[in-house]
């Protein structure tokens, strides 16, 4: 008898997404879908058609799965369809279920649990018992086969599985971003079911040389996602960027979503211009997420870059208290310590086999490019509880996120009669990591703020606790470095107080002003020399330009109080404000009898106003409707080169465009933005708003969609 030859063979696809928890991939819902989208360590049907019956004595039927362009025992299964094939799972099995017509078998394919996650090729062999005639068929479809969290035995395995709902299935999330006092929740769209992203994930991968045998091992995947989308070593997928110079590309503020960075990184093969910390974060999760890995976006506020391993944050003042920008003790002085506003991160979740029991759960990683690691950008995956103990020791990057979150901040100031050349001003246990947030499972709150979840204590424990100081020091035994700046965090002696008056939120064009409250303990008067300065700054810490200073000298009688202020007007800083509008205040003082020097310094961020998005009747599927987006403009001066965007998974287009005419001073400004639902239910809507002269305005709303 001939050989048995393959007439068609078929996956089910949408049949096979619904227990394996994919039927959210667009590519799923097309009208007759050819990709299969599957999970590893779970079986999945599928049906083979021959030329002629199949004949359980004779025919024998094999499956080759493959992966990868030089498959190896990792990279390949290879298994018999036949009946009871008992599924293994670490081993690849397939089960035959049953012959529905005489030419046509159907079977159930299970693939290891530590499955290579990404594209696997698929061929069919068939001959005869006692035969070496071989037929061969290459199946032409995609079969994606995910990591699976919902099964306790892959390594992302979540035992709460409800909260992969969230952590997994959501595509729309929150990034909080600003310094503390005025910290908001910018709305972000994952999209990581858009038909673009796998193929896109799969690109970066390969762009990256991540070895297939590698691609089913959480830790090793996570830590070249880490790498590879930033673009600083191969050409990952996006550029970053901090100087508010976006001319030849997209302004970080300006994307919605990840979506259009992973669809113009594939389209162009190219790095996309430009992101930043959030940015990064935001891609990682859409990639995370596509591939199966639980994950979620992180903001440290008041977030330390430590770049000598000192563990502190170190700031240097000259001998009559003018701040250095550098670090004078640093080999380098350019590699200075620095301190964001916030910084942006992501958490992953897996079982940590390659570490000692207990360091399993959320790992941090960091795609944005500070530091290298092992020479190239990655940072993580570093077990938060790790982080938490101050375990430095373990991998990966834990000292450099220790530092991120719990730094002491230490103030220098040049002292020619110390024996170091430096006497310590200050140390600050409580400025760095004052909070760290995420987006609280299952709630999105368009308009506020009440989907925020502080997650500090999973970081580190409550600051000033004994627990907190020990962590912290459990790094600094191990560190020579770090064991030398705080040996000299001695007590110092004081008699003068001072005392930084927080600033209220500020509206966009008004003015504000800054107060140090200055009390003199001792008996008898002091003289004071003080400097109290605003400057405009980018988040990430660096100075952009000085919006007003004052200094003088002062006299303190004894047991007395005494102020010194400023007004800042709006026509002082609007000017000079950059993207973001954050203000840092800067005092300093020394009293010239004892020496004793202080400094201090607060940041906070002009309020913009928030774009409303209305809808002015029911949403019906693919029916045309409207979006209504509007904002008052805050600013006594006219908006120029005006660009609204709104983005959502679930219209035709995902991104749309409209530029309105310029916006008179103070007035309303409002745009009709035709629409067309493409999902049934509860969809998703992000928009932003720039112009040349107000930039960074954002807003979310969500809407039902019905049938028609």
């Amino acid at each position: 008898m001939e050989p048995l030859q393959v007439d068609i063979v078929h996956f089910y696809p949408r049949e096979n997404a619904q227990p394996h928890n994919t039927m959210k991939y667009e590519v799923v819902n097309d009208e007759n879908p050819t990709t299969t989208i599957v999970r590893r360590g779970q079986p999945f049907n599928g049906v083979v058609r021959f030329n002629r019956p199949y004949d359980e004595a004779t025919d024998i039927v094999q499956l080759v799965f493959s992966i990868g362009d030089r498959p190896s025992m990792d990279t390949m299964g290879k298994m018999f369809i036949r009946r009871d094939a008992a599924p293994d799972k670490h081993a690849w099995s397939a089960n035959l279920l049953d012959l529905p017509e005489p030419n046509t078998l159907s079977f159930n394919v299970s693939s290891p649990v530590t499955a290579a996650v990404g594209a696997w090729a698929l061929r069919v062999v068939t001959w005869q018992r006692g035969s070496q005639e071989r037929t061969y068929y290459d199946f032409d479809q995609d079969i994606y086969i995910l990591f699976n969290p919902w099964i306790p035995d892959d390594q992302t395995y979540m035992e709460d599985t409800a909260l992969l709902q969230e952590y997994v299935l959501n595509d729309v999330g929150k990034v909080w971003v600003g310094p503390v006092k005025t910290t908001r929740g910018k709305p972000w769209m994952y999209g990581q079911f858009d038909a673009v992203v796998l193929p896109a994930c799969m690109f970066m991968l390969d762009r990256a040389d991540v070895p297939f045998n590698q691609r089913g091992d959480p830790v090793k995947m996570t830590r070249a996602i880490s790498r590879i989308v930033n673009s600083n070593d191969d050409g990952g997928v996006l550029v970053g960027r901090w100087d508010g110079q976006y001319e030849d590309g997209t302004a970080p503020s300006d994307w919605t979503g990840s979506v259009d960075i992973l669809a113009q990184f594939l389209e162009t093969q190219d790095s996309v211009p430009y992101g930043q910390c959030w940015v990064f974060a935001g891609v990682v999760t859409a990639v995370c997420r596509a591939l199966g890995i639980p994950s979620r976006v992180v903001s440290n506020l008041v977030s330390a870059h430590d770049a000598n391993s000192t563990l502190t944050v170190d700031k240097y003042y000259s001998e009559t208290m003018e701040e250095l920008g550098y670090d004078p003790s640093n080999a380098e002085p350019e590699q200075t310590d620095s301190i964001w506003n916030y910084h942006v991160w992501n958490d992953v979740w897996m079982a940590r086999p390659d570490l000692t029991a207990g360091y399993g759960g959320w790992q941090a990683i960091d795609a944005t490019p500070q530091e290298t690691s092992k020479g190239v950008y990655q940072c993580g995956p570093a077990p938060l509880e790790a982080i938490k103990q101050g375990v430095i020791g373990m991998n990966y990057d834990v000292e450099f996120m220790l530092a991120s979150v719990n730094a002491d901040l230490m103030r220098w100031r040049i002292d020619p009669s110390e024996e170091t050349g430096y006497s310590m001003v200050d140390s600050n246990t409580y400025h760095i990591g004052r909070m760290v947030l995420t987006k609280k499972p299952y709630v999105f709150d368009p308009n506020g703020d009440g989907d925020r979840e502080d997650i500090t204590e999973q970081y580190k424990y409550r600051e000033g606790t004994a627990s907190e100081r020990l962590a912290l020091m459990n790094g600094v035994r191990v560190s020579e470095r770090a064991k030398r700046y705080y040996a000299v965090a001695s007590n110092l002696q004081n008699d003068v107080t001072f005392n930084l008056r927080d600033v209220d939120t500020v509206p966009i064009g008004k003015d504000f002003r800054v107060t140090v409250d200055i009390e003199n303990t001792s008996n008898e008067g002091r003289n004071i020399k003080a400097s109290l300065s605003t400057t405009s700054v980018f988040y990430n810490g660096v100075r952009a330009g000085v919006i007003k200073k004052v200094e003088g000298k002062m006299f303190v009688g004894a047991n007395k109080k005494e102020q010194i202020s400023i007004l800042v007007k709006s026509d002082d800083y609007l000017p000079k404000l950059v993207e973001y509008c954050n203000i840092k205040i800067s005092a300093m003082a020394i009293v010239e009898e004892t020496k004793q020097s202080w400094a201090d310094d607060d940041d906070f961020q002009i309020i913009k106003p928030n774009i409303s998005i209305k809808f002015n009747e029911d949403l019906i599927i693919g029916q045309p409707g409207v979006a209504l987006l509007s904002f008052t403009n805050p600013l006594d001066q006219t908006l120029t080169g005006c660009e609204f965007r709104l983005t959502s998974s679930g219209i035709a287009g995902r991104t749309l465009k409209l530029s309105p005419s310029d916006v008179a001073p103070l007035e309303p400004v409002s745009v009709e933005i035709p629409i067309q639902p493409s999902k049934l239910g509860k969809i998703n809507f992000v928009a932003t708003f720039k112009s040349v002269e107000l930039k960074d305005i954002n807003g979310a709303a969500s809407a039902e969609v019905f049938e028609g």
